[in-house]
């Protein structure tokens, strides 16, 4: 542990504490003795008056002002031997020494040591001295840190991490597959490092830059990169550290926060999910919560208010744009909002050949292939996916990451860890019915993805999968497209309808039938799919305060409810009869699947493929 005076404190506090009621209860008690050498044998004062009158005692010593005596006797029930025994004497008894007078026994008394008053003095004031020095000294220094715990008087300043050249060991090489933000940010870091390049044509430095995009896409990593860049003070601060409990601290925050930006102009501040303090104010049930709408007033004037913060840029991080009050979105404060999306094929190729510099890879696997298997992965999903893979090699003792290792891990974050395998019985039958069912329809289908495994081990909920090469781009999908999708999702179902017969499905298809009445609501309310026209009926914005389903207030009359109702129930209709034609008229290719599948419990997409094309047409995919 690293030395410091307050650690020191913290540790003596407890030490003092017990060695004070040490001293009251034990050592002070023995001080007050008089260091006596008395013995340990007694005897009561109505003996000791009989030991008188016997003329067994030949020497009283009197100590403790009276209370006490030690006498010098003998006598029968001491082994008739001179021995030394204490006597409490009562408070009054002036016909004592009366009597030791007449029996001639030699008497002598010893006045009390004056040193209790010294014992009394250390016991009870320097104790308490010793303890409130050290507090007063821990409670100085708690002051003049930062966030220490002694903060009392000064909660309301703010808690941003402020570095003049921030070592956050990232710089923008080390930032991939974002290249239109981080061309955003470099121009940026320009602007600081040589500002005259923009001044000499007139122009302005932003004021704000607003980071959007989906969790995991590297926009707090972006931050890092431009502090490691950009070589100026740098504030990084969360948005939450300026919400407390206690009215106007968050406004005091940030106007503690801007004013040492001020000093250090020109600066960065950086402030990570700024949604916490930034959402639209007067908003939610029962109104907004005045404190937060008191630190986001302070936030809008001190971006862009009367005095203006020359020389500060204010970089922002949310993936909740869609709630942030529209006075913070403004130009003059957020003047750009830079999205950052999910990486496409060669955002992630760079991705994953940033975070394989560190791992050992086997040099027969190629990031360009799983580059193409993992779309929709975000940054942080394809660190993870590497990382699962060097766990699971670690496991198997091996030296390097293979491709089975990656597609243990991409199976694994995609669907879940895998259980244990199902016993050869009918219900690992009816499972295999049902994955081959999807796995034939999206094979036979010219608009459906291609089939990249089907397997039998279970992962997650699912007691089997099935599993589609997605298209790279997902943005525009055509009718023929939807329709394929629905199919292929009603693959399963409909297999069993044929081999089982109709009393025999199972709940196995409940995950595909919520997906199939999703896709086919879409078409008719949203895409204009259907007989009842090109008309948005619903959209997919919702009022987040109210909660996502609530929020959600359907603008048509019951009339058009029920054409939608219908068009829906017409489109799965149909979708489903071609489902099952489909089914019928390749039997024999899916019992033959079958048998293959429950031996070898995983098919791969190419050797699916290859027997399909054994007993009929393969349509060219697009």
């Amino acid at each position: 542990m690293k030395f410091s005076w307050k650690n020191l404190l913290l540790w003596s506090l407890p030490i003092i504490v017990i060695s004070f009621f040490l001293w009251q209860g034990i050592f002070a008690p023995i001080a007050n003795e008089n260091n006596t050498n008395l013995t340990n044998s007694r005897m009561t004062y109505g003996r000791f008056l009989e030991y008188i009158e016997m003329g067994w005692v030949k020497k009283v010593d009197i100590y403790d002002n009276g209370h006490t005596a030690v006498i010098e006797a003998i006598g029968p029930e001491i082994g008739n031997r001179m021995q030394k025994i204490r006597v409490e004497l009562p408070a009054s008894a002036p016909e004592l020494i009366t009597k030791l007078k007449k029996n001639h026994i030699d008497l002598d008394a010893h006045p009390t040591k004056n040193n209790t008053a010294l014992w009394s003095l250390l016991g009870n004031l320097f104790f308490p001295l010793l303890l409130i020095t050290s507090l007063t000294l821990l409670f100085r220094r708690s002051n003049n840190a930062t966030g220490g715990p002694g903060q009392a008087m000064s909660f309301g300043k703010s808690k941003a991490l402020f570095q003049i050249e921030a070592k956050t060991g990232i710089i923008f090489d080390d930032v991939a597959g974002i290249d239109e933000a981080k061309e955003e940010f470099e121009e940026i870091v320009t602007f600081l490092k040589k500002p005259e390049y923009f001044t000499a044509v007139g122009a302005k430095i932003p004021k704000g830059v607003l980071l959007v995009g989906p969790p995991g896409t590297g926009k707090t990593l972006l931050a890092k990169a431009i502090a490691g860049e950009a070589n100026v003070p740098f504030f990084s601060i969360s948005g939450s550290e300026f919400v407390e409990m206690f009215v106007g601290v968050g406004a005091s925050r940030v106007r503690d926060l801007f004013k040492k930006a001020k000093e250090n102009a020109p600066c960065i501040i950086f402030i990570d999910e700024i949604d916490a303090v930034g959402r639209q104010r007067g908003t939610g049930i029962g109104g907004g919560n005045d404190e937060r709408e008191q630190t986001l007033n302070q936030l809008l004037t001190e971006m862009d208010g009367f005095e203006g913060n020359t020389g500060i840029i204010v970089v922002a991080a949310t993936n909740r744009a869609d709630i942030l009050d529209s006075a913070l979105l403004r130009p003059g404060r957020f003047d750009r909002q830079v999205n950052v999306d999910i990486p496409d094929f060669k955002g992630r190729l760079d991705i994953l050949n940033v975070h394989a510099k560190n791992k050992k890879i086997d040099k027969n696997v190629s990031l360009s292939i799983i580059a193409r298997r993992t779309p929709g992965f975000s940054g942080a999903d394809l660190a993870n996916l590497l990382n699962e893979a060097a766990i699971l090699t670690a496991r198997e003792r091996k030296n390097q990451i293979t491709l089975k290792e990656i597609d243990k891990a991409i199976d694994r974050i995609i669907a879940g860890m895998e259980g244990t395998a199902l016993i050869d019985s009918k219900s690992k039958r009816l499972i295999a019915y049902h994955e081959i069912g999807h796995a034939i329809v999206g094979t036979l289908l010219k608009d459906h993805e291609n089939v990249q495994k089907v397997t039998l081990i279970p992962r997650g909920q699912a007691r089997g999968l099935t599993w589609f090469t997605p298209s790279e781009d997902q943005s525009l999908i055509s009718r023929s497209q939807i329709k394929a999708r629905i199919m292929g999702a009603l693959g399963g179902r409909a297999a069993e309808e044929i081999v089982f017969g109709e009393s025999e499905i199972t709940t196995g298809a409940s995950n595909d039938l919520q997906q199939v009445t999703s896709m086919a609501r879409q078409m008719v309310t949203r895409f204009g799919m259907s007989t009842i026209g090109p008309m948005s009926l619903e959209n997919e914005d919702s009022n987040p305060f109210l909660g996502r389903s609530m929020g959600n207030n359907n603008e048509y009359s019951d009339e058009i409810a029920i054409k939608i109702d219908s068009q829906i129930k017409l489109i799965v209709d149909e979708c489903h009869k071609k489902t099952r034609d489909i089914i019928k008229n390749n039997r024999v290719i899916i019992d033959k699947l079958v048998d293959l599948l429950i031996e070898k419990e995983t098919i791969d997409g190419n050797e699916f493929t290859t027997i399909i094309k054994q007993y009929t047409k393969v349509p060219q995919k697009i």
